[in-house]
């Protein structure tokens, strides 16, 4: 039988998060973590989080916009950008590699060049792309996990900015500086800004993950204290 690296990296990953459920049970730690609005990014911020200085302004013209941002396992980051007021569709996905290589198991080896990634698909006049970028570093992941999310290790799981335009670079890039020089976090922001090329749409059963399997352990212990947080430090923009 041919040894399959994706499945058994994916498989190890599903034992140990069993495992540490079956603890947080036991020491009345579940509860916790699905209660709790600190997720991971929050546990390395630093005092209060500001919005960008430089931001696209909202426009008052119907029309929609697009986004690609990866941070790490896309069932979470998706889940969170579906919750913003604005935010008309968010689809899980790859970019940063080849159409070819663009498949759940070949992008698990870390070899093909992508970084599982999420687009996002907004109403500019009812969401900036300022707010979006603000809720990417504050909520959706740990800007400052080179090639890592908690559990999640390799390149597919870098940040990453996909710019489609030079006004994205450019706001995206001065919030980072902006991040960084008023030290938000304990340590610097390591999201790679990169022009997107292409994105490729996940299999099937990626998308809406979250909504689909709510009681998955890893969406319980690292995702749902996501959403948790989304809630309560944007409640003017969060929708159910």
């Amino acid at each position: 039988m041919e040894f399959n690296l994706s499945l058994a990296r994916h498989l190890v990953r599903s034992i140990s998060l069993i495992s540490l459920t079956a603890l947080a049970t036991v020491v009345g730690f579940s509860y916790l973590v699905r209660s709790s609005p600190m997720s991971s990014t929050s546990a390395s911020m630093k005092g209060t989080f500001p919005s960008p200085a430089i931001d696209m302004p909202k426009s008052t013209a119907k029309g929609e916009q697009t986004l690609v941002l990866a941070g790490g396992c896309f069932w979470g980051v998706e889940a969170v950008f579906e919750h913003l007021k604005g935010v008309s569709n968010v689809v899980s996905g790859y970019s940063g590699g080849s159409a070819n290589t663009a498949q759940y198991e070949r992008v698990g080896s870390g070899q093909t060049g992508h970084a599982e990634a999420v687009k996002i698909t907004y109403d500019p006049s009812k969401i900036s792309y300022g707010q979006l970028l603000k809720v990417y570093f504050s909520v959706a992941h740990d800007p400052t996990q080179l090639n890592r999310q908690g559990p999640d290790v390799g390149s597919q799981y870098r940040s990453a900015i996909f710019f489609s335009n030079p006004e994205q670079k450019r706001v995206a890039q001065a919030y980072i500086q902006q991040l960084n020089q008023a030290r938000v976090f304990s340590k610097a922001i390591v999201t790679q800004l990169t022009p997107l090329n292409k994105f490729y749409a996940a299999e099937g059963y990626h998308q809406n993950f979250i909504a689909k399997n709510p009681n998955h352990p890893y969406v319980v212990i690292h995702d749902l204290p996501k959403l948790n947080q989304l809630k309560q430090q944007f409640a003017s923009l969060y929708h159910n």
